[in-house]
């Protein structure tokens, strides 16, 4: 199997073209856990497979993470696939992906840069607490598209100077607490200047933080712009990975469009021969 190797802002995957690899979906799962192993093969926070569209689009996005699950989508990871698409000719410099949560468009800024228009959010409770080991936080709670990526928005104060440790046993209890019946990325945020922000994220399916998370700083940022705490507009968001972007439009109480531009990095380009790997086509 040809493969590339590609991440936006540290967010990391591996991408396979299955309009020519032809392999039957059912077996995807299996092949994001063996090719997501850090030890064991070339090591990513998810998979995503390139397949033929059902419903307009240029292209379907199937997306899986490290653990085998499903994703109903990914922001970085629809930046990296946009380029990916663009360069090897599946789609123009604007471009329209299927994914299991809708549609996603696509524009390619510079050779480097990517912007997608994210999936819209569909569910959103800004004042949600939860209460963990006796100590309540202050929470909110977002979905993106239908159905919906479930995100945990949580503020923390000194994020940046906090015990890795702790935050992410939080961020563990978090992720499965009961309040959330899908699970939740938990997203941890500080603000750190005017319409700029730092964030750290518990990924879901990687079950630990990763070095950014595109839906989950789209959802961080939807948050604070209904909540008047940042403008909407050219919003930054710091985080292990890099900085990412975010704009949106707002009517009233809701967020009608959701913008996140970022870098993408090919990192590498190969081919698969996992000795361990063995699939029947």
């Amino acid at each position: 199997m040809k493969f590339w190797k590609m991440n936006g802002a540290g967010n990391d995957f591996v991408v396979l073209n299955n309009l020519e690899e032809h392999l039957r979906v059912e077996l995807l799962p299996q092949v994001a856990r063996a090719l997501c192993e850090r030890h064991l093969s070339i090591g990513a926070d998810g998979l995503m497979v390139v397949d033929a569209p059902d419903q307009g689009g240029d292209y379907k996005m199937r997306f899986y993470n490290a653990d085998g699950s499903m994703g109903e989508m990914c922001g970085n990871g629809a930046r990296c696939i946009c380029r990916y698409g663009y360069e090897n000719g599946l789609a123009g410099e604007t471009q329209t992906i299927e994914t299991t949560a809708g549609i996603v468009t696509g524009r390619r800024v510079t050779s480097r840069l990517y912007k997608i228009r994210l999936n819209d959010p569909t569910t959103v409770r800004l004042d949600y607490p939860v209460e963990v080991d006796g100590v309540r936080y202050a929470c909110s709670y977002v979905e993106l598209g239908d159905p919906g990526l479930p995100h945990a928005v949580v503020p923390y104060h000194n994020l940046k100077s906090a015990d890795e440790n702790e935050l992410r046993e939080l961020g563990r209890k978090l992720r499965w607490h009961p309040a959330f019946p899908k699970g939740a990325n938990v997203n941890f945020y500080e603000l750190i200047g005017e319409d700029a922000v730092y964030e750290r994220t518990f990924e879901r399916g990687v079950e630990d933080f990763t070095y950014a998370c595109g839906t989950g700083t789209g959802s961080l940022v939807t948050v604070l712009t209904l909540q008047g705490k940042v403008s909407g507009h050219d919003v930054q968001v710091d985080m292990t990975g890099g900085r990412l972007i975010i704009d949106t439009v707002r009517e009233g109480s809701v967020i009608r469009d959701l913008y996140l531009t970022g870098p993408t990095n090919i990192v590498c380009k190969g081919e698969v021969t996992d000795e361990d790997l063995c699939l029947a086509k």
